[in-house]
Parts: structure tokens; C-alpha cells; sequence
């Protein structure tokens, strides 16, 4: 099928059928929306296909890339050669409700929000269509911050296999992320000056970390050492692609630790730092955090320590001989 747009384009595609009647059928409608954009400046109508692509191309350098395309691969059963006008609520909202019974709201608003982030983007930045629908998340439970006590983790690591003990000793020390741990090279550490740093392009939030290794850290790392070139962690001579194995996760069931992942190891440490006292600054600089509100998470912790503080206006009272004033004499 080929036709001539008004502005001399040649348009040849196929119909994707034999029959000539609704071959023609396309035809027409092609022919005639290429007139209304050349002459009524409508809008080229736009597929959901189109716009998952563009914004993929546009977001390659993400840290949440990878995850995107796993998402728009589930998307694609609902939303594949959908023009981006026929995408509605009732439409989203099916999808959302599917999800929702699959796995859980919080994952279902996960996906929502990347269909309203290509929508958003279609209209605003690429003006492919001129609205975009209202797209309802499920209201999500705030979760409590999920950590061990020092004794669990001993229970932990007396499970866990050797090579994933140290991973998990040097992620309690450092707070670093799983990949930043799995992935970490010797050429990211410094042993002399008991430092290692994570790269922007393989922190969160495209940042560089500076990570300084205490006694712990350096005592994992001088086990590790010459164990592979270029990996610090490292299975039977291989490079480690994942944590969350059947072994971490018999390790947890045997141990006798439930609702907990390898994430949350990096809640261990930042609870850990807020018991002993560290400052919310320091522990924000320390994980890598771009803003305060997700080391607010951990103040409540810290709050034993806001009594030696509190503690420093009694100083005052007891310097000063202000709790115990002089009762005034009353003359009768």
C-alpha cells in the first residue's frame, strides 16, 4: 500500500491484511489524516510504541533503565500499537487493578507512574497529543524501616555460605547498595588512604560516594585481596551478578529472619550509625542520600542521644543554682 502526502512525501507500509476492502479502509484513513496534518495542522496521531521507544532512547544513562524495560515489556500486552488518544482512564485503570492482583498496589503504582511519565512526556515535551489522562495510584502504607539487632546478624552470617558472609559484613560496614558491592572493583579502592568511592554513573543518584572503610571494611577487603584482578567479590573465580540467591535466602529461613532483603542490610547500617549518635548530615553524606527526608527515616532512632543533649540546659540549672531558688520572705 503507497500513497502521496500533500507535502510530497511517498508513504508505503502495509495494511497487515488480505482483504482488500479493509486494506483500503487503512488506506484511506492514512491518506486522509496526512491531509488533515499538512492542511489543517492537526497532529500526526502518535502510538504508545513510539513513545516507549523515544523515551527509552531518552533515558539510556538511568540507573532504573534496565527496570523500565521490564516494566514496558508487561505494558506492551495492553498498550502495544495503541494510538496514544485511546489510551483512557478505564484503560489504565484495568491495567493498574490487573497488576495490583499480581503482585501488590505499591508494584502496580510502580508501572502507573512510568505510563504517566511517557504520557507526560508525550504531550508536554514531544506535543504528540494534547492531554494527558488523570492516572489514580492506590494509596501505599508507609513502611517501617526494616533492621537487624546485631544478634540476628550473627545468626545471619553463621548461615550464610563464605564468599556471601564478607559481602555481607562489608555492606553492615559501609552502607553501600548491592550493586555497589557486587560490582565493586579494585580500582575503586585505596587502601592506604582506607577509602573507596562509587562512581556517579553507578550511584543512585548520579552522584559520586565517597565511602571511608573503618577497621571492618579494610580487615573484608585484605581477605579479598588477590583473589581476582579486577573484582573485590567474587564466586569460585567468577564475578558476582546477583545477592538475592536461593543461598541468601535459605540463609535468612534458617536463621529464622523473615521479611527482610539485601536492601535492607543498608537500613541495618544507617540505624546502626542514628543508635550511636551519628549526626542526620553525616549520615546523609555518608549513604549517599540527595535529600534529607530519607535519612528522616532513621532521626526516631537517634533520639536516645537527644537526651545527653537535653541533659546540657541541666548544666546550666546546676552551674547557676537555678533549680533551687531562694524562697522569697514574706514580711507580715
Amino acid at each position: 500500500m503507497s500513497f502521496t502526502t500533500p507535502s510530497g512525501e511517498r508513504v508505503r507500509c502495509s495494511a497487515a491484511t488480505e482483504d482488500k476492502t479493509q486494506a483500503q479502509e487503512f488506506h484511506d484513513k492514512l491518506k486522509a489524516e496526512s491531509w488533515r496534518v499538512a492542511r489543517l495542522g492537526d497532529k500526526p496521531k502518535r502510538t504508545w510504541d513510539e513513545a516507549a521507544c523515544k523515551f527509552l532512547l531518552e533515558t539510556q544513562h538511568k540507573a532504573t533503565h534496565e527496570r523500565d524495560k521490564e516494566k514496558l515489556r508487561w505494558l506492551q500486552q495492553f498498550l502495544r500499537k495503541k494510538l496514544l488518544n485511546e489510551i483512557d482512564r478505564m484503560l489504565i485503570d484495568h491495567i493498574a487493578h490487573t497488576k495490583a492482583k499480581e503482585t501488590s498496589p505499591s508494584t502496580a503504582n510502580r508501572h502507573l507512574a512510568l505510563i504517566r511519565t511517557i504520557l507526560r512526556k508525550a504531550c508536554y515535551d514531544w506535543e504528540w497529543t494534547d492531554k494527558v489522562p488523570k492516572i489514580r495510584l492506590f494509596p501505599e502504607p508507609k513502611h517501617r524501616v526494616r533492621w537487624l539487632t546485631p544478634e540476628q546478624v550473627k545468626m545471619l552470617l553463621k548461615e550464610l555460605p563464605i564468599h556471601q558472609q564478607d559481602m555481607v559484613i562489608f555492606a553492615l560496614s559501609t552502607g553501600l547498595r548491592q550493586s555497589n558491592v557486587i560490582n565493586l572493583e579494585w580500582s575503586q579502592v585505596d587502601l592506604e588512604r582506607k577509602a573507596a568511592w562509587v562512581h556517579p554513573d553507578q550511584a543512585k543518584a548520579r552522584k559520586a560516594i565517597h565511602v571511608p572503610l573503618n577497621s571492618i571494611a579494610l580487615a573484608v577487603l585484605f581477605r579479598q585481596s588477590g583473589k581476582h584482578p579486577s573484582r573485590v567479590f567474587t564466586y569460585k573465580g567468577c564475578s558476582i551478578s546477583w545477592a538475592n540467591t536461593s543461598a541468601w535466602r535459605n540463609a535468612l529461613k534458617r536463621a529464622g529472619i523473615e521479611n527482610f532483603r539485601w536492601h535492607d542490610l543498608r537500613h541495618t547500617w544507617a540505624s546502626w550509625l542514628a543508635q550511636q549518635g551519628a549526626p542526620m548530615n553525616v549520615l546523609q553524606e555518608l549513604g549517599g542520600w540527595e535529600s534529607e527526608e530519607m535519612v528522616r527515616r532513621y532521626a526516631h532512632l537517634s533520639k536516645p542521644q537527644l537526651l545527653q543533649h537535653a541533659e546540657l540546659v541541666s548544666n546550666v540549672f546546676i552551674g547557676t543554682n537555678l533549680a533551687h531558688p531562694k524562697k522569697k520572705e514574706v514580711r507580715n
